[in-house]
């Protein structure tokens, strides 16, 4: 098969998910989620042609599983050399799983010149069972709604895209110590929760859409917060029986309580953590909440502290 390119290089950015906005299924359709871009968590990788099958770099047995699924699939040489830069963590709740698929199909794609989109990439590697945030954040990133999954979905449509306020700062909380469910786990989790009630189901959408949507267009950052933060108590406590608590990490979520007491917003977990996240307008603001942090539970030994921005732009492909 002939080369497209010669050299591809991919940038997959990591995602919050912020929460599932209507976990009940009333309507004929699950899930549908929140959730937004990072700029400074991401996957790069680069992919050159070779003699022979090389993987190396961050997360390569699971770019190797990857590779492997879309070379069959795809019908394509799998005789590529591929070096990741960085690779999101595994298992911490920002997306690693789907963006390592994503950036490797997009590489792959614009390598053979396939002619795929993200959506035809996501499908072959089975991405967005549950929630399309990953997908589309790689697709356009800012902040993202999908619209969950229905009879015939195949990948959760987006419902909505818009872009986050530049001064908006993440504080992420890392556990050093863990992972959260994925995998059978996962699974078997959502098997075993319990019946979501339809009417918080229908105060959710309320809110996103009529509080925290205008909220993000008017550079609201506190009423946009009360949303998020209503809504991860509301889907924390319902997967509390599954993961331990409101959140999977105690030390987690201590952290999470004092930031909050500190003036933070946005408070939660994404996905099944154990990683916490809050939001304060301005990298200054969120440096020094982080130094203080820093300081308040160094004991332990066990958190580690990070800041973010919003990544207003998808994921990047670019050839030689």
């Amino acid at each position: 098969m002939q080369f497209r390119h010669q050299k591809v290089s991919v940038t997959a950015p990591a995602r919050l998910h912020m929460g599932f906005i209507d976990l009940s299924g009333a309507l004929g359709r699950h899930f549908g989620s929140i959730g937004v871009a990072l700029n400074e968590q991401a996957t790069r990788l680069t992919v050159t042609g070779s003699d022979r099958r090389s993987v190396a770099g961050p997360s390569a047995a699971r770019a190797e599983k990857c590779l492997t699924r879309l070379c069959e699939a795809l019908g394509v040489s799998d005789a590529l050399e591929i070096r990741i830069e960085s690779a999101i963590p595994e298992h911490v709740g920002l997306g690693s799983g789907t963006q390592m698929s994503l950036a490797i199909g997009a590489a792959l794609n614009a390598f053979y010149g396939l002619g795929l989109n993200v959506r035809d990439i996501a499908q072959v590697t089975v991405r967005g069972q549950r929630s399309g945030i990953g997908i589309g954040v790689f697709e356009q990133g800012g902040l993202v709604v999908d619209g969950g999954r229905g009879e015939h979905t195949a990948t959760p449509p987006l419902l909505v895209r818009m872009a986050i306020p530049e001064a908006w700062r993440f504080i992420l909380v890392f556990d050093r110590r863990g992972q959260g469910l994925h995998g059978l786990q996962e699974i078997q989790a959502f098997q075993a929760l319990p019946l979501f009630p339809r009417r918080e189901a229908e105060q959710l959408c309320y809110l996103l859409l009529m509080q925290a949507l205008p909220a993000i267009a008017e550079n609201d950052i506190a009423r946009f917060g009360e949303v998020i933060t209503r809504l991860q108590r509301s889907v924390g406590e319902h997967f509390a029986a599954v993961q331990g608590g409101i959140y999977t990490s105690p030390e987690v979520a201590s952290a999470m309580q004092w930031l909050a007491e500190q003036g933070a917003v946005a408070v939660g977990q994404t996905s099944w953590g154990p990683t916490g996240f809050c939001m304060v307008n301005g990298a200054d603001r969120a440096a020094a909440l982080i130094e203080m942090a820093e300081r308040k539970f160094a004991a332990g030994g066990t958190l580690a502290f990070s800041s973010a921005s919003a990544r207003n732009s998808g994921g990047l492909v670019a050839v030689e």
